[in-house]
């Protein structure tokens, strides 16, 4: 499996890792991988499920909170069946247009999570600067509008990227050192000159989750300004406590991606498992920790997840 003729992508099979020195422990491993999967499909189907159903969340924020879970329930569908399928059989051989499919939507999902982090940062600076044309700004066409612009602007940055991978030549080794398959992974197993798809996939991350990161500071900013104008204290607390769990569902998406990004530039002498366990962790700790964050942050949600769950017992 180390050495491999020159052949063309179409013909190219993939052979996932799990935990790199720790298969011996995989069956075990797979038992707090299925706990998180089970939390973030369970979580993020509850929330929006309650959105849906209750009508006093249908307001701006909830359903840019309702986009948020959609995105978060497509991230832990995209990468489940490979990781769940290495941990439980062995299952580690991926075909290339599987693998290109698989690394497409998981990144979609991840550009589509930064947008929308983006578009709940707007949300709050318009509820807290300009209360009383909160919902004439933010109607719900606009909000289908934003909610269009994010799935089209993720798909054709994305597209180009995933593209140019199929006109490459794949002559090394064929194993990816991912329980799911992403771009640099999969880049660096190309025999042919990659400083094209390289300069595509950098231009991506910048124009994404590196623009977004930098929007959503300012729109902090310039809340805790529109905050710090406020003369009650009692008024500036209320209007702090309303961005906490956005603030919360910031950090849990951009702190795994930093480490991930840290790990892999300056992480050389770290043992290999140590990689693979961040890069999970950045695929599964948002998931499965936003819809706790606003059930125990956000009083309506955990009102409606109740009254959701009261109702579900009650039928049973």
């Amino acid at each position: 499996m180390s050495t491999f003729k020159n052949t063309t992508s179409s013909s190219v099979i993939f052979f996932l890792t799990g935990v790199p020195g720790l298969e011996a422990f995989h069956t075990w491993i797979s038992i707090p991988f299925c706990f998180l999967y089970a939390t973030a499909l369970s979580g993020n189907s509850l929330v929006l499920f309650a959105i849906v159903t209750q009508p006093s969340l249908h307001e701006p924020m909830y359903y840019f909170l309702s986009m948020l879970s959609t995105t978060d329930l497509g991230l832990s569908v995209s990468t489940l069946v490979t990781m769940l399928g290495i941990f439980w059989f062995n299952a580690r051989e991926i075909s290339f247009n599987a693998c290109l499919s698989q690394m497409f939507f998981i990144q979609l999902f991840t550009v589509m999570e930064s947008s929308v982090l983006l578009a709940m940062a707007f949300d709050r600076f318009v509820a807290i600067s300009n209360p009383l044309r909160y919902a004439s700004i933010l109607t719900d066409l606009k909000i289908a509008q934003i909610g269009v612009a994010v799935v089209t602007r993720g798909t054709l940055i994305l597209t180009p990227m995933v593209v140019l991978l199929k006109s490459l030549s794949y002559c090394r080794s064929h194993v990816l050192h991912h329980s799911c398959c992403f771009h640099p992974d999969v880049m660096k197993l190309s025999c042919t000159d990659t400083r094209i798809n390289s300069a595509v996939g950098l231009t991506a991350l910048i124009t994404t989750a590196g623009v977004d990161s930098i929007f959503i500071i300012l729109s902090y900013l310039l809340i805790i300004k529109t905050v710090l104008s406020i003369t009650s204290s009692e008024e500036r607390k209320k209007a702090f406590s309303s961005c906490i769990s956005h603030i919360g569902a910031v950090a849990v998406f951009y702190i795994p991606l930093i480490s991930l990004s840290f790990v892999h530039r300056f992480g050389k002498g770290v043992p290999p498992y140590v990689h693979t366990l961040i890069a999970d962790a950045y695929l599964l700790i948002p998931p499965v920790m936003n819809p706790i964050i606003y059930s125990v942050k956000t009083k309506q949600i955990r009102r409606a997840v109740l009254k959701v769950l009261r109702t579900t017992a009650t039928k049973n």
